[in-house]
């Protein structure tokens, strides 16, 4: 990571959040982490806009990079729903409120903090089942559809940022199945050589942000660094 310098990871408390914090001071990046359970300067709760503008304003110098490392997808009971019959409005727009609203007051408040010239990486946890063109087998509806609203979101995000720094990277990255809390449910079909400790996902997510260029913003990419389809 050497041409990151200063980092800001949000989600900090989480398993791929605070596994990113790990490896990016492993590599002498000066990181800091944010988290709706953290308090003080860095408490930030996706949830509550004042907290997300009040730990904006505590940055002092532009952050290279910043990471998004948050996600819902299932709680108290409710989770992936594998039909219509079960949709439930409340847990509809939770999964909203999370994984695509919380995100784009993220970039509202921490986009502008970051350089205004040279390359800058602003990327968000997204996910493979946002992907409309690869919904071959259905369900998981509120899940694909805040996801794929995300993903909208980070491509307007990019148009505009462009305009003001034609360098910085604004992305979607799709960790693949990690062994975290999120996963743990859902893991019992997944090939071992496809379940990721924290650890490595971090590292896997770290060298596909290395190898972004400016062409790449506004685009979701795999953990591999292959293109995800919109």
């Amino acid at each position: 990571m050497s041409a990151i310098k200063s980092a800001v990871v949000i989600g900090a408390s989480g398993g791929i959040g605070a596994a990113l914090v790990a490896a990016l001071a492993e590599e002498d990046v000066a990181v800091r982490g944010l988290a709706r359970s953290f308090t003080g300067r860095d408490h930030l709760d996706l949830l509550d806009e004042a907290s997300i503008a009040a730990a904006a304003a505590t940055l002092t110098t532009p952050p290279d990079l910043i990471f998004l490392a948050t996600g819902l997808l299932h709680e108290d009971g409710n989770g992936p729903e594998k039909t219509m019959a079960v949709l439930d409005p409340v847990w509809l727009t939770r999964q909203y409120a999370v994984n695509a609203i919380g995100p784009a007051l993220v970039a509202k408040h921490f986009l502008p903090r970051m350089p205004k010239i040279g390359r800058g990486v602003f990327a968000v946890l997204s996910a493979r089942v946002g992907s409309i063109g690869d919904n071959k087998l259905g369900g998981w509806y509120g899940y694909r559809a805040a996801k794929a609203g995300l993903n909208q979101l980070i491509r307007s995000l990019a148009i505009e940022e462009r305009r003001r720094n034609d360098r910085t990277i604004v992305v979607g990255l799709h960790p693949g199945t990690v062994d975290t809390a999120l996963s743990k449910p859902f893991q019992a079909n997944v090939r071992a050589d496809q379940l990721f400790a924290a650890d490595r996902a971090a590292v896997q997510l770290l060298d596909v942000i290395d190898g972004l260029k400016a062409p790449d913003s506004g685009r979701l990419f795999a953990w591999d660094g292959a293109e995800i389809t919109p």
